[in-house]
């Protein structure tokens, strides 16, 4: 277990947690929550052994593996597939024994590590790979690219990977969900349920929260204190608290006054200065409470739009794409777009990733022309529009003054000031360069901008990213009391079901209704792939049926010959594992047979392990690459049907 005994961490003269105590039990999932920079970082590094306890102690049994998702990723060769399994250490490290064993003929070492590789289920373990790359959005064509190949958001996804194939007792997860669009949440939600090791994740997706974990560890006021229960648990508890602090903050206060004014009532009074001295020792002794903050620190509104046209904007018969591919040719992504947008609209987009979602946002926003079509816009129409494109257009040797002057000249700087008050952005924070913000701190600014500019519509992809709980149900609470129109993409389920009436899904080039709610939507994640085959085979027939019979029976005679071999090779391989399975049964009765674990009978019992190992690894090998053929005959067939 997971033991803190009045724990202190600091971070250079800044004091993160002071004497706090918490322990984690085995197995348990817990949430690590807290406004940013409060100290979950430092947190995750002392349980790394990255970072020293400055007082008290942190301690985790020295046995356990741990697994975290490295934050950078080498230009590397190596593809895709074998980066993931290089997170599963045991694994290599039997992996080069064994090739060490083979080349010194040691045939007892060889036969111990192929044991050992087989109780880790070490030769599953690309199927396994595979598996969780898939589940993270990968195509099974990208599997074997290089590592090099992908961008930074996809090479995160890998690492992510890698860090969860790896067995380890203690999984450490620092915002997973970040790089990951909702499909691969849903996804990963499922994963880290079915996960048996101890969890502590970083997150400020509190539906995520409260599907994954079973704990909450919050920190707070440089305390932190471990909670039972889910996000929506805590929070119920945590108001409990506060609402207890205050009333014993507010008895404190009135007792504190009610000494207060004897003791300087009678104080100089001879006859009474005993007791005001008295009252003075308990006045000393009363214990130090803080005053409860119930409130967010951010408290922000969208001011009500002077105009609010019908209809705002609309796109008909429109096709959205790009009008210069890498070769110099126009891709359509989306085509035939009908979309009228109306005060009061509040659309979620959901589609997988890739599907065209932001593609789709760009136009509304106008940042990309229109390959065909009509892109209506109300005048003096306001926009909104939220990406991580606009952080990066943040000026960076400014401050956040001097972005809230710039789009406002008639602001003074204190009324600039104040505003960023309501963002998070206090004191020198206001002052400081966007070169030295954080992302949550970057996203908090483009927001407080578009907050500035009145807008009557809201374009937002994906403005969770980096924001942390607090904020996140402050943007929740300003969307839902917004009186124009809104569009948003998003991982967070929470804020989808918050502020969201109704959904379109992005799929196949098309943006169509989408009747049903986020439920619904996993469930047609689910049937997708099937109607994706499906459709395959059904073009297929289709352009089957433009040939005369003649050619038709060529074809079919083709694909017969074809498959021949494959059947050939599948019906052998099968005949083979059958016959494997059987030897395997009788090892199976030896190995039972207490005798043969006897000194004297060391060498008998080595080559049967050897050749139990041998025997498991050709049947699960053979097994994958038999089921594969019969695929691929299956599908041979359905497409010769």
């Amino acid at each position: 277990m997971i033991i803190a005994t009045d724990l202190s961490l600091d971070r250079g003269a800044k004091n993160l947690i002071k004497a706090s105590s918490f322990t984690i039990h085995p197995n348990h999932k817990v949430g690590l929550v807290g406004s940013n920079g409060c100290g979950k970082s430092s947190l995750f590094a002392a349980l790394l052994g990255d970072l020293a306890p400055d007082a008290g102690d942190l301690s985790l049994p020295s046995s356990w593996d741990i697994a975290t998702v490295k934050q950078e990723t080498p230009s590397l060769e190596q593809s895709a597939l074998d980066y993931v399994m290089d997170g599963d250490k045991e694994f290599r490290q039997l992996e080069q024994q064994l090739e060490q064993a083979r080349a010194s003929n040691n045939g007892n070492l060889e036969a111990t590590i192929i044991n050992k590789i087989d109780t880790i289920n070490g030769y599953s373990l690309p199927a396994r790979a595979g598996e969780l790359l898939h589940g993270l959005g990968f195509l099974q064509s990208q599997l074997d690219n290089p590592v090099k190949d992908f961008s930074g958001g996809w090479r995160m996804r890998l690492n992510l990977a890698q860090a969860l194939i790896s067995r380890a007792d203690l999984l450490l997860l620092d915002e997973p969900t970040n790089h990951l669009d909702l499909d691969a949440v849903i996804w990963l939600q499922r994963w880290l349920k079915r996960f048996t090791g101890t969890l502590v994740l970083i997150s400020h997706d509190r539906d995520f929260l409260d599907t994954v974990i079973g704990q909450i560890l919050h920190i707070e006021h440089q305390r932190a204190k471990l909670y039972s229960g889910n996000y929506t648990a805590f929070e119920r508890q945590r108001r409990e608290h506060l609402a207890q602090q205050d009333a014993q903050f507010q008895r404190q206060q009135k007792e504190a006054a009610h000494l207060t004014a004897f003791v300087d009532r009678f104080r100089a009074k001879a006859s009474k200065a005993k007791q005001a001295q008295s009252r003075l020792k308990r006045l000393e002794k009363l214990p130090d409470l803080a005053p409860a903050h119930v409130d967010s620190q951010f408290t922000f509104s969208f001011a009500e739009p002077d105009s609010l046209p019908y209809p705002l904007l609309s796109l008909n018969d429109s096709d959205c794409g790009y009008a210069k591919s890498v070769h110099g040719e126009q891709t359509t992504i989306l085509a035939d777009v009908a979309l009228t947008l109306i005060p009061g609209s509040r659309i979620g987009l959901l589609g997988r990733n890739g599907a065209g979602k932001s593609t789709l946002i760009k136009s509304l926003a106008g940042e990309l022309a229109l390959l065909q079509g009509e892109r209506y816009c109300a005048q003096d129409l306001t926009v909104g529009y939220f990406s991580q494109h606009q952080l990066e257009q943040l000026h960076a040797p400014s401050s956040p003054v001097d972005h809230i002057l710039r789009a406002q000249p008639t602001l003074g700087e204190p009324q600039a000031r104040t505003f960023l008050g309501k963002f998070g952005f206090s004191g020198d924070q206001a002052l400081s360069q966007v070169a030295t913000m954080s992302g949550g701190e970057k996203a908090r600014l483009v927001l407080a901008l578009i907050v500035l500019e009145k807008p009557q519509l809201l374009l937002l992809d994906e403005p969770t990213n980096h924001l942390d709980l607090e904020m996140r149900q402050a943007l929740v609470m300003a969307l839902q009391d917004f009186g124009g129109a809104i569009i948003l993409i998003a991982h967070d389920r929470f804020l989808l079901e918050s502020c969201v009436d109704e959904f379109y899904l992005v799929a196949n080039g098309r943006v169509i209704d989408f009747n049903g709610d986020i439920d619904d939507y996993q469930q047609w994640l689910n049937d997708d792939k099937k109607q994706a085959i499906k459709a395959i085979k059904t073009d297929q027939k289709t352009s089957d049926k433009g040939l005369d019979k003649k050619q038709q029976r060529q074809q079919q005679a083709e694909l017969r010959k074809i498959s021949a071999p494959l059947r050939k090779k599948a019906d052998s391989l099968e005949k083979k594992i059958q016959q494997w399975q059987q030897e395997l049964s009788k090892l199976d009765a030896l190995l039972s047979d207490s005798d043969i674990y006897q000194s004297e009978r060391k060498t008998q019992l080595t080559d049967l392990l050897k050749k139990q190992a041998t025997l498991k690894n050709d049947i699960e090998e053979n097994e994958m690459l038999w089921l594969e053929l019969a695929e691929e005959i299956e599908e041979m067939m359905a497409n010769d049907g």
